[in-house]
């Protein structure tokens, strides 16, 4: 049993970053493990999530303060994979956000080396909910116990074979439900990462010039003839995709983004992110979901987080649409 949950632990745990924005008591309720990104204020530093909110850290930009952020040290990464070990995992699968963003993915590979158990480190290529999604369902995947295989001699023995299946699969089994193994876990994550879509619209570039995610080029876009650029995710970076003349222009050209891509995706999963107060995200995440009608299977508003509060600054609003 799981000290976290009171439940059977999987065989392969599920360890994730904080910039996963995974939404309060969803990351306990799958079984993920998150390891906080520290955030520095004026050279006081916090952990993600643990000791300071993204209300905090807005504060704090407009007051003028320092802002950095850092990827946690390997030895963070080294204690999570210990406790998933202790709580009985014979294996881990540890995703996050992009290599080409931050350095995380080469701290988790670095406590990989160290650890109880085998570790497969999964470099999701995106950000926020698009990597929190990929981590969620890799954690239910490895929850699921596989299918019986087939017998294929009893497989067309009609009535007969269907007794001696049902019979050496209840009566006399002894051997424990198969588990999926790291390798399956990760091709989950890895999967559902690469099929996720972010698009990003904030109300300046500037924070994400200054921190080095997007080009000096790229950013000053954003004070052209007021152009406010959308962007999103490629390769693994923050690219402008498009560009328009006003913020209610690209909130509307963010909902039509977001609900062509849900046009090929029964029953997708949509997240819309903001910083600060949520009422817009609120609005958008209604629309989309009257606007797409059974297209959506789950649809869920989130804090960005104070990382990335700290490179977008406030006026955040995002939008992740994955597979279900």
């Amino acid at each position: 049993m799981s000290p976290a949950t009171g439940r059977h632990a999987p065989r392969v745990a599920v360890v994730t970053d904080s910039t996963a924005a995974l939404p309060p008591g969803l990351a306990a309720e799958v079984g993920v493990h998150v390891v906080p990104l520290e955030v520095s204020i004026d050279g006081a530093r916090y952990a993600e999530g643990v000791d300071v909110t993204p209300e905090q850290l807005l504060q704090a930009l407009a007051r003028g303060s320092r802002v950095t952020t850092s990827q946690p040290p390997p030895s963070a990464f080294a204690a999570a994979y210990e406790q998933a070990a202790a709580e009985g995992a014979h294996a881990i699968v540890s995703v996050h956000l992009s290599g080409e963003m931050s350095g995380t993915v080469r701290s988790a590979r670095t406590a990989a080396t160290v650890s109880p158990v085998p570790v497969r480190v999964v470099d999701s290529r995106t950000a926020a909910l698009g990597l929190g999604f990929a981590a969620v369902a890799a954690a239910r995947y490895a929850a699921t116990p596989l299918p019986d295989e087939p017998d294929d001699a009893d497989a067309e023995d009609g009535v007969g074979g269907t007794v001696r299946r049902w019979v050496a699969r209840t009566v006399h089994r002894t051997s424990a439900p198969r588990w999926p193994d790291a390798q399956q876990v990760a091709g989950v994550a890895a999967s559902t990462a690469a099929g996720s879509r972010v698009w990003f619209l904030v109300d300046s570039l500037e924070h994400l010039r200054r921190g080095g995610r997007l080009g000096t080029a790229a950013a000053a876009l954003g004070t052209v003839l007021g152009l406010r650029p959308l962007l999103t995710v490629q390769d693994g970076r923050l690219v402008v995709c498009e560009k328009v003349r006003t913020r209610r222009v690209a909130r509307e050209r963010l909902e039509q983004l977001a609900l062509a891509d849900l046009a090929g995706r029964p029953g997708a999963r949509v997240a819309v992110h903001h910083v600060g107060p949520s009422d817009v995200a609120d609005e958008v995440a209604a629309r989309l979901a009257e606007a797409a009608g059974p297209a959506v299977g789950e649809v869920v508003v989130a804090d960005a987080g104070a990382v990335l509060a700290a490179h977008v600054g406030p006026g955040l609003l995002a939008v992740v649409v994955t597979d279900a």
